[in-house]
């Protein structure tokens, strides 16, 4: 019984990871512009389906291409659309992202089609690794190493480095750093492409774990908002501890009781709201 409860919170730790990635891009593109980006979805799945072409076309090579396309994306979309949302009511940014994602999945099915694309893990991560009593995939042992390596560099970006600074001042006082005459358009193009820079490469990290198929983008950001508010709408430690707590109770519910699956992290969503209605990291 030990064996496979840790075997399980070592693949909870996986889809936490993943979790984390989706979530921080949320959660970048909230704290610094103020918009709650509900195509955040569309764009993981988008990086799944690229990460399925750009193999077929380029091999295994082909999926460094991933991260850098779906930033571009990003850009794009930053400057033909969500540019237009700054200083609107939030509710408006909601409807309209909303919109957006529901032609990404409309685009996604027109030229992918509706059905699952299998995609499987490069040969030399097949088959399994023990560590003690831990089984894991090597594949998923891989994400953990990717994903942490992601996170460690996001980090050193957001703290250690000048566009880091002007985020996290961004995302208190945005006034004030355009006093400074800092080019903010210019950083929030930056920013949104970032954002979906990291769910595409979590889409691409997903695809062999996951279905790859026009349903992602739904099974991707509901768990986001989830893990955003448990961990505290603006606060990127909250999204890595919630995502990680997340994908562990998810994890292990699927293991003892199924069933409930789907309802445990809302349920963990409603215990830590009415303990700390802010969130974990929060900030009143």
């Amino acid at each position: 019984m030990l064996e496979l409860i840790l075997s399980q919170i070592a693949n909870g730790l996986v889809l936490g990871f993943l979790y984390v990635l989706i979530a921080l891009g949320l959660s970048v593109i909230f704290g610094m512009l103020g918009i709650v980006n509900f195509a955040h979805g569309a764009v993981f799945a988008l990086g799944a389906y690229f990460a399925v072409s750009f193999f077929g076309w380029f091999g295994w090579w082909g999926l460094l291409l991933v991260p850098p396309v779906i930033a571009l994306l990003g850009v794009a979309l930053e400057i033909t659309l969500i540019r237009r949302l700054y200083g609107k009511e939030p509710l408006f940014g909601l409807i309209v992202t909303f919109g957006l994602a529901l032609l990404i999945e409309a685009l996604i099915k027109q030229f992918w089609g509706a059905g699952g694309h299998p995609f499987a893990p490069p040969p030399f991560l097949r088959g399994f690794v023990e560590f003690g009593p831990i089984l894991l995939t090597r594949y998923r042992l891989a994400v953990i190493v990717m994903t942490v390596t992601i996170l460690l560099a996001l980090w050193y970006l957001l703290v250690r480095t000048p566009f880091g600074r002007i985020v996290r001042a961004g995302s208190e006082d945005r006034e004030m750093v355009g006093m400074l005459g800092i080019n903010v358009p210019r950083v929030f193009t930056a920013v949104v492409a970032l954002s979906c820079c990291l769910a595409g490469t979590a889409g691409m990290l997903a695809a062999p774990l996951w279905t790859v198929a026009p349903s992602m983008a739904a099974s991707a950001i509901m768990p986001a908002f989830v893990i955003v508010t448990i961990g505290g709408l603006d606060s990127y430690v909250g999204a890595i501890v919630a995502g990680l707590m997340v994908g562990v109770v998810t994890a292990l519910t699927f293991q003892f009781w199924s069933a409930a699956t789907g309802a445990s992290m809302y349920a963990l969503m409603a215990f830590i709201l009415l303990v700390r209605p802010r969130g974990l990291f929060g900030e009143r």
